[in-house]
């Protein structure tokens, strides 16, 4: 709780950090019942809660990017955010502010992803230009911020570009479980819009909802999961989550309900996994999640070919949009 009271900005987060640190206390009470080293250790307690928090988070928004052709969107939002960082490490050296680099990351990167949306908007620009732009942008920002500094930002820059298990505290864990609970309370209430939206923009608008609105707050969601899942996976590596389960996921679902599930699971099973392998060999987090979700995804290829998953087809077309339907969306 030190670390939270001691940055004034994080202190709504106080009360979450209390939960924290109650997982924390379960937890290795558990570990020394069982006898599982790795997690008798603090950090590692924090780095399975922040997993299993962006195992769901990552792929439940995922599912709707890949829907509408924004995989991308990761790689661009994780760049600006990553500007966010340098924002925060800039201010705490030359101002003595004391403000966590993951709460600039998390207004810059919304801020990123209106402006993704503004620029298509205004210019008529396709998708994949704003996002270039503003990734372009951001990562040259952050650059600049870390290179100008005489102070050199650059020393501890490394764990937000790769990720790093051991530099989860308390304080970011209790960030992350706020945004948890926003995504998915979002996507919870807004489920059969952000559906109605993704397959047929058109009628959506015809059935009068704001379509502009839904797709800047998809946007916004985005960005906060990428903000979140930066902590282990780093900005370089944080997008394939958005993308690798999804992947894996229409290997072997009927439905988009089903999809979404699936994604889950295997994001679960790829993050989990990954975190006691990097522990273990004393390997960088976000690589060997990745590796093992690309392993997952190539495994969820082979038993839809064999016909193990009884999926219909193995591609984004597989998935049924009227699952469940949109009707008497107002």
């Amino acid at each position: 709780m030190t670390a939270v009271a001691a940055l004034p900005l994080v202190a709504p987060f106080d009360q979450l950090a209390v939960l924290v640190e109650l997982w924390m206390a379960v937890v290795g009470a558990a570990a020394d019942r069982l006898g599982v080293e790795m997690l008798s250790f603090g950090f590692m307690q924090r780095a399975f809660l922040v997993g299993i928090c962006i195992g769901v988070m990552a792929p439940l928004i995922g599912t709707f990017l890949v829907h509408r052709q924004l995989a991308l969107i990761g790689d661009a939002l994780a760049h600006t955010a990553f500007a966010g960082v340098a924002v925060g490490l800039f201010a705490n050296a030359v101002g003595g502010f004391g403000v966590s680099p993951y709460l600039t990351a998390v207004v810059v990167a919304m801020l990123a992803a209106l402006l993704i949306e503004v620029i298509s908007e205004v210019t008529d620009a396709y998708n994949d230009v704003s996002m270039a732009i503003v990734l372009s942008t951001g990562f040259a920002l952050g650059t600049v911020l870390i290179s100008i500094n005489a102070g050199g930002l650059a020393v501890g820059v490394n764990q937000y570009l790769f990720g790093n298990l051991s530099t989860v505290s308390v304080e970011n864990a209790a960030i992350l479980l706020a945004l948890f609970g926003l995504i998915v309370g979002t996507v919870a209430v807004a489920y059969k819009q952000l559906l109605f939206v993704t397959f047929d923009e058109t009628a959506a608008e015809v059935a009068g909802l704001p379509v502009d609105w839904y797709n800047r707050m998809m946007v916004v969601l985005t960005a906060l999961v990428v903000v979140g899942a930066m902590q282990i996976m780093g900005v370089i590596l944080v997008a394939a989550m958005l993308v690798v389960p999804v992947a894996a996921a229409t290997q072997l679902a009927r439905s988009f309900r089903s999809a979404l599930a699936w994604s889950v699971v295997l994001a679960e099973v790829a993050v989990l996994a990954g975190i006691s392998l990097a522990y273990t060999y004393e390997a960088t987090a976000g690589g060997v999640i990745v590796l093992v979700a690309v392993g997952v995804y190539l495994s969820a290829v082979v038993a839809a070919k064999l016909g193990i998953a009884g999926a219909t087809a193995h591609n984004e077309s597989a998935v049924d949009p009227a699952d469940p339907e949109p009707e008497g969306v107002e």
